[in-house]
């Protein structure tokens, strides 16, 4: 009786384990790049992460997403949005960590480094919660252009310390930041902003306006854009007065958003809402990049903990499930899609820790320095328009179980195209290349230096990197083609740099897969399409987990 109730060939549920442990990429990235002091503290994160508490949270957090309390039961505006218990420990796990902004205050060489690792990580939790993580970690640079903004703000953002309570900032001690920078009218051309700037008479300001996406709305203080005499400037926004008085803005809504449900995006109504300025008049955009450069590092951070939490899926789906006569992680097709899954998500992570190191105060150099300003859209550029293909690819080994709610592979794939919109989306940041091509030659020359330390040690990438010049040249001569041509620039742009670091840093099996499948002529269109003499053991055996 009831004999068609047994359950035969289903892998058992996935084992807890060390999330960073388990990604050899990364664990070398940081030793590499300069916060190898680090490897236990990410090792003691990495166990949390992969533990089946974390994971609940995680799941928890997203099943019951915030809900808005406009008003008391009196009939007062409340403008408060309430998170399931789940979504504030993720929260306390973060920051306390350290992945907001405390290595801006603890100024250690690495510390930067670490606090990506620990980003990546984290995230393969939940996504949703990293938004308001990366905002307060990413608007120090733009808060600085205002030391004394900076100096009253900074300290208190830095600690590692989650106050979750609806109450004034000057009543707490750890303080988180947010952004509400685009408009219903302009999206991402903030130029055409129309929220207005008036100041007052002790020289704060008042903002008035309609803010199209306001993230993480419960967050203390919010760097926004607004219109002044001298034009288009950036001010800090905060949740209270000073004084302790609730500030006079609204939240019209919560957005009804695909995936990143755990995270509350808004539509906010500033009434002439108190607010200091912030860097220079007339110059927002400029200073409030400061905060967006970082938030595009973390959007590819982000992406890449999305695509590691997919081929950990798929690795172990087809290590305990059997099909045609055996194990599928055994069987040449599956292999290569196994394969190449992690040849894209270790070059990813190899790029963007090299790139983290060109943030960190402590480590980078001038180098460095010009390296960032071409290699952050760009690297933003091509590892978040392949998450989607990724993550698709990954739910697909695991066939129908994988489309089901239950696999957490459907809240990945919803979360997957995320990171390409938000900071600027494909266009947006083939644009902003271009202009750093054109503003500053520097970053070019500092490109081409990083992806000739690997000249000569494989003759694709060589070729490839010819290739790239004398595109470059191409587009330069040729300023009316240039926009047309821009995602194929940045793409190459990207595959190159990608492949140079692989080719540096990747086991030799993940470099030279990379090489032959990315940066030729003939390489495949899709996942799965490696060339015949791959080493897919060579690249699979440092992934399993047994």
């Amino acid at each position: 009786m009831f004999q068609t109730h047994e359950v035969l060939n289903q892998p058992p549920p996935p084992p807890e384990y060390d999330v960073y442990g388990a990604d050899p990429a990364l664990t070398e990235a940081v030793e590499r790049e300069g916060a190898a002091w680090a490897h236990e503290d990410l090792h003691v994160l990495g166990r949390l992460a992969g533990s089946a508490t974390a994971q609940e949270w995680g799941r928890l957090a997203n099943a019951y997403p915030p809900v808005l309390e406009s008003f008391d039961r009196y009939g007062r505006r409340l403008d408060r949005v309430d998170y399931h218990p789940a979504y504030h420990e993720l929260m306390r796990v973060a920051i306390g960590s350290g992945l907001a902004a405390a290595p801006w205050v603890e100024e250690r060489p690495g510390a930067h480094v670490r606090r990506a690792a620990g980003f990546v990580v984290w995230s393969q939790v939940d996504q949703g919660h990293g938004c308001p993580i990366s905002m307060t970690y990413s608007v120090i640079p733009a808060l600085r252009h205002s030391p004394d903004v900076a100096a009253e703000w900074e300290p208190r953002l830095g600690v590692r310390d989650y106050d979750p309570r609806f109450v004034p900032y000057t009543d707490k001690a750890g303080l988180t930041c947010g952004m509400a920078m685009t408009e219903k009218q302009g999206g991402s051309d903030v130029r055409a902003n129309t929220s207005a700037a008036r100041v007052a008479g002790d020289g704060t300001w008042r903002l008035t306006g309609h803010k199209w996406f306001c993230s993480a709305p419960m967050s203390d203080g919010f760097l926004a854009l607004a219109q002044r005499e001298e034009g288009l400037s950036c001010f800090l926004v905060p949740r209270f007065t000073p004084d302790g008085e609730r500030n006079s803005w609204l939240i019209q809504r919560l957005k009804d958003k695909m995936g990143d449900r755990s995270n509350a995006s808004s539509e906010v109504e500033f009434a002439d809402a108190f607010a200091w300025a912030v860097g220079e008049p007339g110059r927002g955009v400029s200073t409030i990049i400061e905060m967006v450069n970082h938030t595009r590092l973390d959007c590819t951070l982000g992406s890449i903990a999305t695509m590691r939490s997919s081929l950990t899926q798929a690795l172990h789906h087809t290590e305990h499930r059997a099909a045609f006569g055996g194990i599928l992680a055994e069987q040449p097709l599956m292999q290569q899609v196994l394969a190449d899954l992690t040849v894209e998500v270790e070059a990813a992570t190899h790029a963007a820790l090299r790139l983290v190191r060109c943030h960190d105060p402590g480590l980078a150099d001038s180098h460095d320095e010009n390296l960032r300003r071409i290699a952050t859209p760009v690297l933003k550029y091509l590892v978040c328009k392949r998450t989607p293909v990724v993550v698709a690819e990954a739910l697909e080994c695991l066939g129908g179980s994988g489309y089901v709610e239950e696999s957490g592979m459907p809240r990945l794939f919803r979360q997957s195209p995320l990171n390409g919109i938000w900071e600027g989306s494909g266009n947006v940041i083939c644009l902003d290349v271009l202009r750093a091509m054109r503003r500053n030659p520097e970053s070019v020359e500092a490109f081409f230096a990083e992806v000739d330390l690997a000249a000569g040690a494989d003759t694709r990438l060589d070729e490839a990197t010819r290739d790239l010049r004398r595109l470059l040249a191409h587009e330069a001569s040729s300023a009316e083609t240039a926009e047309l041509t821009a995602r194929r620039v940045v793409e190459r742009m990207a595959l190159v740099l990608q492949g140079a670091l692989a080719v540096r840093h990747a086991p030799a099996p993940i470099a030279d897969a990379y090489c032959a499948s990315r940066l030729v002529a003939d390489g495949g269109v899709t996942l799965g399409t490696l060339p015949p003499g791959t080493d897919l053991a060579g690249i699979l055996a440092r992934n399993r987990k047994g």
